[in-house]
C-alpha cells in the first residue's frame, strides 16, 4: 500500500442505465456508476434470461467482475459479439449463468481522456501525482462489487473475478483487497520482477500507462521491496486459477513464473486449501486459448455454483 497509495473508503451506489439490447439468452445493460472523487465508471451488465411465469421467484445467479485486456476497446473486446477471437469471456460466463459486470478500466473504452489516447495516465498522474492507476484500478473495482452486491439478482456471497493479461492483474489486486471475492482466474498476468527481460513496464512511463510510479527508484537499483508471489499471496485461501504461455511474448520469463506459482501452491497446501490453487503452463502466447477458458469456468462452476450457494463455505 505504501507504494501503490490508498484505497479510498467506498461512495453509495448510484446506477444509471443508459440502454439495453436484448441478446441471445441474456440482456446486455449498458450503465454507469460513480466512484470516488465524482468520477463515474462505464461498464456493460449482462444478465441471463431465465423463462418462466411472473409468480415464480426471482432467481439469484452467482456474479463476475470480468476485466478486459489492454486494448483501446476495453469492455467491447470482451462483451461483445465484435470481440477479438479467445477474448469474449464475458459472454461466455453469461451464457454459463453469471451475472457479469463489465467495466472500462480508466483510460481505455469510454473512459479515454478527452484529446489523447487510450491507455495514456499522464492526465490521471497529473490529477493524482501521490496515486496510482493499480490503487485506481482496485477503488473502481471494489465500487463494481458493490454494484453487484446491490442486484436483486446477484448472489453477494458468490463473486468471481477473471481478466486477462491487464485483466488478469487487475482481478488479483482486487481480490487481495476485497475479501467478497470467492474465486479468481488469471490468464497472462503474473510476471514478477524477477527474470523480466523488461521490468519497467511497472515502472513510471511518460507514455503510454504508469502502473506504479513509487517502484521506479527501486528497479534502478535492481532492488524490488516485494514480488508478484506475494501480491497474490494476499487473495489467499481464496480459490485462484492462473494460465500462463511459453511463448508470451509480453510476460516470456515463463520459468520465473514457474517458481512464482510453486511458491503459491505451497503456500495454499500450509493453509490446508491445496485443492483451491490450480497453476497451469501452455506452450501458447500471450493468449486465452479455449481449452484453458473451460478449464477456467469449471473452476469457476465450482467454487461459485457448487460451494459459493453458502456465504460459509465459500
Amino acid at each position: 500500500m505504501d507504494y501503490i497509495g490508498e484505497v479510498p473508503s467506498k461512495v453509495p451506489v448510484r446506477l444509471q442505465r443508459i440502454s439495453e439490447s436484448r441478446e441471445s439468452g441474456y440482456v446486455r445493460h449498458h450503465i454507469e456508476y460513480d466512484t470516488v472523487y465524482g468520477d463515474w465508471i462505464t461498464a456493460y451488465l449482462l444478465v441471463p434470461i431465465v423463462n418462466g411465469s411472473n409468480d415464480s421467484p426471482k432467481p439469484t445467479f452467482p456474479a463476475v467482475i470480468a476485466m478486459h485486456p489492454t486494448i483501446a476497446q476495453g469492455k467491447d473486446d470482451i462483451a461483445l459479439v465484435t470481440g477479438r477471437k479467445n477474448r469474449m469471456y464475458a459472454i461466455e460466463l453469461v451464457q454459463r449463468g453469471y451475472v457479469v459486470l463489465v467495466p472500462d478500466a480508466l483510460t481505455a473504452g469510454e473512459r479515454v481522456y478527452p484529446g489523447q489516447s487510450a491507455f495514456n495516465s499522464q492526465p490521471f498522474y497529473e490529477q493524482h501525482p501521490e496515486w496510482s492507476t493499480i490503487a485506481k484500478n482496485i477503488t473502481d473495482h471494489i465500487q463494481g462489487i458493490e454494484v453487484l452486491c446491490s442486484l436483486e439478482v446477484v448472489n453477494p456471497h458468490a463473486i468471481g473475478a477473471l481478466g486477462h493479461s491487464f485483466g488478469a492483474y487487475n482481478a488479483y489486486f482486487l481480490a487481495g483487497i476485497d475479501k467478497r471475492i470467492k474465486a479468481v482466474v488469471s490468464s497472462c498476468g503474473f510476471s514478477p520482477f524477477t527474470g523480466d527481460p523488461n521490468p519497467e513496464h511497472w515502472t513510471f512511463r511518460s507514455y503510454p500507462y504508469t502502473h506504479i510510479p513509487k517502484i521506479s527508484a527501486d528497479l534502478l537499483q535492481d532492488q524490488i521491496p516485494f514480488e508478484f508471489h506475494e501480491i497474490v499471496a494476499l487473495c489467499a485461501p481464496t480459490p485462484f486459477f492462473s494460465y500462463a504461455g511459453q511463448e508470451d511474448h509480453i510476460f516470456p520469463h515463463w520459468k520465473c513464473i514457474g517458481e512464482g506459482m510453486l511458491e503459491l501452491k505451497k503456500l495454499y497446501r500450509w493453509l490446508g486449501k491445496e485443492d483451491q490453487f490450480q497453476s497451469w503452463m501452455g506452450s501458447g502466447g500471450h493468449d486465452f486459448p479455449e481449452g484453458m477458458r473451460m478449464l477456467a469456468y469449471l473452476f469457476l462452476d465450482h467454487w461459485l455454483k457448487t460451494v459459493g450457494q453458502d456465504g460459509s463455505k465459500a
